[in-house]
């Protein structure tokens, strides 16, 4: 997805907060009554605000204004600030605290920080000077002037067994009577992940999802209602004993007046709704061990809401992104239901096959992805029915669209959907973009594998472009459309988790962007500054949603250039084939952070360790 710069998202936030306290109190009229939240629904997130010490004092407490500090004679372990305790040389307590609230459903939570310990003393027996590191009440450790080294080490603690609570993190500093020992903190960090009951084994599943749509259209092509079926296979040794449907497009309307409606269960019942009821949860008749296969059914209902939005309609014409219920995805870490984010994309599926039927008014256009074939219908009515293979979504449009359509020169059958006040020259100039933008990429990445490519250009989105694949939403913009086609590749074919990894598909895409563009990353970082020592380009969008103003400078811009800063340590040959065989590797698979990052290393004599400090890549 593309941002634009000037979008305000407190409105967002604002309507997500609405949506989830809707969804507490209300019981959804279309399903089971709502059960708590499973157990092992678990949001990765970190709990520790201003753990950088970069955007003031707050929420910390210390005993004094000095021991948050950017003061000469110590320094940061990232960016300016940090913490110094004691260090006078007498008798002497400094304190730093912070309340911090650790998510129940949480398996995993690891504390860390990393600790210097500067010192006059010169025994090598005796602890004169002591920092205690505690949280609540348990003592995590001690250490003291014993402890002295050069530069900061890593400290890290497994706080498990505090989650569903709200305790205080501390570090406290005594010195004795004399020979200052200075202990320097910085960078403190609480992540949670893991729900409560992990799979034995990190297999992705359900696998090789199958779905079969077949859905009707009202005149104006807002209201769609139908039936979905979806098989499934457990590829798991860990036995499936339920599945989660996403109902992604909720997130758009109230718990008690919900867009996705899923009604008529069959192959399993309703466990209730969840993370702002976008997630259903079905419980299957039986255990499905590993190897076996499953289906569910359901009935369907979609309303689509005003707005030119991903999901919304604009006068006369309808976008239905992420509209059809898909299966959520189950790991090592549990399953992922993480929260819509409306500052970029939650959406982490496997390739899938969808046949999807779409009965509409002659005078409507229905671009979707996948190859597609109009038949008619009855009396004043056609039916698209579009066929795609190895795809993570499915998505679609409908209204009075303008169409034009060409072939790219490498064979790629093109179409432009233009709303009305798009000119004929801007549809024009969108073809011309997409034919060179998706050859381009294909040449670096391998070939375009979907069959016809749509796009609909419309200049009221105000979130500039969108990906799904074989069919993009965009602005009449040439690099928002090559952006846009490069999500293909970088998403589409090679897949991500993209709410905990936004960066595997922006950055990459961006980068992609660049080279199509004919553009090198000089003077890329022109202006670079990081707002604290947290912030990284492989943050997540929990990280992301807190700091809503960062996200596309970060992910987006920091990202591609790192990606030009490893290319001119790699050479531009090394880097091209690195990326080629990375994706063809990856090919409708899903690609990690640890996996690119050994990947690149695997090209190279040269160690990358300080590479992927310097550019705050993580994983």
């Amino acid at each position: 997805m593309r941002l634009t710069p000037h979008k305000a998202r407190a409105a967002s936030a604002l309507a997500l907060a609405a949506l989830t306290a809707a969804c507490l109190s209300v019981t959804p009229a279309a399903a089971a009554p709502a059960e708590a939240p499973a157990a092992d629904a678990c949001t990765p997130a970190q709990v520790v605000s201003n753990g950088g010490l970069e955007s003031g004092t707050s929420p910390w407490s210390q005993s004094s204004t000095s021991v948050i500090t950017n003061r000469a004679g110590q320094s940061a372990h990232g960016g300016t600030y940090f913490a110094w305790l004691n260090g006078v040389g007498r008798t002497h307590t400094d304190t730093l605290s912070q309340s911090v609230t650790l998510p129940s459903g949480c398996s995993a939570a690891t504390l860390s920080f990393w600790l210097h310990v500067d010192t006059a003393e010169t025994t090598s027996s005796t602890k004169y000077d002591k920092l205690t590191a505690k949280i609540g009440s348990t003592t995590l450790a001690t250490y003291s002037n014993l402890d002295k080294n050069i530069g900061y080490v890593q400290k890290s603690f497994d706080v498990s067994a505090f989650a569903g609570q709200t305790v205080t993190l501390s570090f406290t500093g005594t010195e004795d009577s004399s020979l200052q020992t200075s202990f320097v903190v910085d960078d403190v960090a609480l992540d949670t992940s893991g729900g409560t009951t992990p799979p034995g084994d990190s297999t992705r599943t359900p696998a090789a999802p199958s779905y079969t749509v077949s859905l009707s259209s009202n005149t104006s092509g807002t209201v769609w209602t139908g039936h979905e079926s979806a098989s499934f296979t457990n590829a798991s040794s860990t036995a499936l004993s339920e599945v989660y449907l996403r109902l992604w497009d909720n997130y758009h309307g109230t718990c008690s007046a919900m867009p996705i409606t899923v009604t008529k269960l069959t192959g399993g019942t309703s466990g209730g709704l969840s993370a702002g009821c976008t997630a259903l949860k079905v419980v299957l008749p039986a255990p499905l061990a590993q190897g076996q296969s499953a289906a569910i059914g359901f009935d369907l209902g979609i309303t689509v809401p005003s707005g030119a939005d991903r999901f919304g309609y604009d006068g006369a014409f309808s976008m239905l992104g992420n509209a059809l219920p898909v299966l959520a995805v189950r790991d090592a870490a549990g399953w992922h239901l993480d929260p819509y984010t409306n500052n970029g994309e939650s959406f982490y599926s496997l390739a899938s096959d969808f046949r999807v039927s779409l009965e509409h008014p002659d005078t409507l256009l229905v671009p979707a992805t996948g190859a597609s074939v109009d038949t008619p219908g009855s009396s004043g009515r056609t039916v698209t029915t579009a066929t795609a293979t190895k795809v993570r979504d499915f998505a679609w449009a409908a209204g009075p669209f303008s169409k034009i359509s060409g072939t790219s020169a490498a064979g790629t059958p093109i179409n432009i959907y233009s709303v009305s006040g798009i000119s004929s020259s801007d549809s024009q100039s969108m073809l011309t973009t997409a034919k060179s933008a998706v050859d381009a990429h294909a040449a670096r990445f391998g070939a375009y594998p979907y069959g016809e490519l749509d796009a609909v250009i419309d200049n009221n989105y105000w979130f500039g472009g969108m990906e799904y694949p074989g069919f993009v939403l965009d602005l009449v913009s040439t690099t928002a459309l090559t952006h846009e086609i490069g999500h293909q590749w970088w998403y589409g074919i090679v897949g991500d988790d993209e709410y905990t990894s936004p960066w595997l598909d922006e950055a990459f895409t961006d980068y992609a962007t660049d080279l199509a563009l004919n553009k090198t990353g000089t003077n890329c970082w022109s202006g670079v500054s990081w707002s604290s020592s947290a912030e990284k380009i492989t943050n997540s969008m929990a990280y992301w949603d807190a700091h809503s103003s960062r996200y596309s400078t970060v992910v987006y811009g920091y990202g591609k250039c790192a990606l030009h800063d490893l290319r001119r340590v790699l050479g531009d040959g090394v880097m091209a084939k690195l990326l080629k065989d990375y994706a063809a590797s990856h090919w409708y698979g899903v690609s990690t952070t640890s996996e690119f990052k050994a990947a690149a290393q695997a090209v190279t004599t040269t160690d990358l360790t300080a590479f992927w400090t310097q550019h705050r890549i993580d994983g």
